[in-house]
């Protein structure tokens, strides 16, 4: 059972992952290059902000 759940969620993100090349592949490229330019801290702040993000998301949907 919870196999099937980690499946189903790391599905979810390959999906969702997919939306921004597939309908804007012009602003993906220019988004991904404006990445690059980002410091190892301002992304790892980012990183952890989403993260953040995420689990806070997760509690409230599943509790």
């Amino acid at each position: 059972m919870p196999w099937q759940e980690i499946l189903t969620a790391v599905a979810l993100v390959l999906v969702i992952e997919g939306i921004l090349p597939f309908v804007g592949p012009g602003r993906y490229r220019q988004m991904v290059a404006q990445i690059v330019r980002l410091g190892d801290n301002q992304l790892r702040t980012f990183g952890l902000a989403l993260m953040i993000a995420g689990l806070l998301l997760l509690f409230f949907v599943r509790s």
